[in-house]
């Protein structure tokens, strides 16, 4: 069968691949290796795809047959269930989501006591009982609980960090996720003048021509409303990507970029470094260089950008993506937290966010995404052909840009990334490398 848990947890579509069979065994396995024979206590969200009732479901009943009491709290965003699993003083923590993925896709994350992506090598002692090893019986069947009212904790929390807002205009895109749940009710607290959008989900609209993946109708509503800013969140709101008041994408290189310069010039820039990941664009790097900031680089993933900041105590790192943390009040990437730190760095400046972007030079980049079949996702890097064009090209940049290809942590895709000065150029070197991988391993 495989490995089951990618970057983000595990993944597939909702009924075929990750069935409520394999969704239970999850719970139970999970449950037996990190209770280690004593009753623990488990927060269980989700987002709001059609399947997450299945598989909430599913899940909750292998937990609960391994003996942990199980609080599930609905409908929320995936650093909510981080916050509460801290807050409440939990063992452990479940969200049901598969991100930005479209609704037919579902998945399974999982979180240890301090709120933190569980370990590659924890998540393998449970794939052991899943795939391997029979769990033994239980019979202390454990207790549950459904308490929906506990994200306005976390709602309070992210309220205690915002600034005054007063004069600015946002347009907020909810992507029909998790974000629908808390954040129409965050930023009417706010002081701000705030337009809701994408906040009603159905089950099958979650990340459908919205959020951080799809950003033209936000585009289009921030430039039609003059909005300062347009922020959005993908569906489980562990992400987000801004929109300037000219209609500009402000990624999480941006972001890290802005925010990285604030916290150095308040004196908070720990160990005086930001972590990105090697997909970071070299523009975030150069930027980094003038600006004195070290840059460290990660595999890709928030798991292993957060591994990297808690060895060396490193306050903020994050991926292009939007996934970006901060560790001084998160254990995971938080979309509306990022947002309300972005927020509040325009509320001091009193500036444009066209203004705060026009410190990095982004490099151009070209991704590719080619549907591979399992087998090729694997063993495309052995192949000497492919290999022998991305040696050509990267030859031709001759060090005035860069080519990453890498399998996808949580799909059959491998991308194709390419960054150079000359998009022409980068953009036909990406498409012939993908074509050729298309042809030799593509579905």
């Amino acid at each position: 069968m495989g490995r089951l848990f990618g970057t983000d947890g595990a993944r597939g579509i909702a009924g075929s691949e990750l069935t409520a069979d394999l969704a239970m065994k999850i719970g139970a396995s999970a449950a037996y290796v990190l209770g280690e024979n004593k009753k623990i206590k488990v927060i269980v969200g989700m987002d709001t795809r059609y399947s997450g009732d299945m598989l909430a479901s599913a899940v909750n009943a292998g937990l609960l047959s391994m003996g942990a009491n199980v609080i599930f709290v609905g409908v929320v965003p995936t650093p909510a269930v981080s916050f509460l699993v801290t807050h409440l003083n939990a063992d452990m923590g479940v969200m049901i989501s598969a991100s930005h993925n479209p609704a037919k896709y579902n998945g399974i994350k999982l979180f240890n006591n301090k709120g933190y992506k569980l370990a590659d090598e924890i998540e393998e002692k449970i794939e052991h009982y899943i795939l391997d090893e029979k769990l033994p019986e239980c019979t202390n069947i454990g207790s549950f609980e459904r308490n929906e009212k506990l994200k306005d904790k976390y709602i309070d929390f992210l309220y205690s960090l915002a600034n005054d807002y007063s004069g600015l205009k946002v347009v907020v895109d909810c992507a029909n996720g998790s974000a629908s749940a808390t954040a129409p009710i965050l930023f009417e607290k706010l002081n701000i003048d705030a337009e809701i959008i994408f906040d009603n989900p159905d089950g099958i609209n979650i990340n459908d021509n919205c959020g951080s993946t799809h950003l033209n109708s936000l585009i289009s509503k921030v430039k039609e409303t003059c909005a300062d800013l347009g922020i959005a969140y993908d569906g489980d709101a562990d992400r987000c990507l801004l929109v300037s008041d000219n209609g500009e994408v402000i990624d999480g290189d941006y972001i890290l970029a802005i925010c990285g310069k604030d916290l150095k010039e308040k004196g908070k820039l720990n160990n005086n470094a930001v972590v990105g990941t090697v997909m970071s664009n070299l523009g975030l790097k150069k930027f980094c260089e003038s600006e004195n900031i070290n840059f460290v680089d990660t595999k890709v993933g928030d798991r292993y950008v957060l591994e990297e900041m808690l060895d060396k105590d490193y306050v903020i790192g994050g991926e292009q993506s939007g996934h970006v943390i901060f560790k001084e009040y998160a254990n995971t990437g938080d979309g509306e937290l990022t947002s309300l730190m972005a927020l509040n760095i325009l509320s001091e400046k009193k500036c444009k966010l066209s203004e705060l972007v026009s410190i990095m030079n982004k490099y151009p980049q070209v991704l590719v995404n080619v549907n591979v079949t399992k087998e090729g996702k694997t063993s495309f890097g052995d192949d000497a052909e492919i290999n022998a064009l991305i040696k050509k090209y990267e030859d031709e940049l001759n060090g005035d840009g860069r080519i990453l290809i890498r399998a996808s942590g949580t799909e059959n895709l491998i991308r194709v990334m390419i960054e150079g000065k000359d998009t022409d150029e980068i953009d036909k070197m990406a498409g012939d490398i993908a074509d050729l991988i298309n042809k030799k391993y593509g579905i």
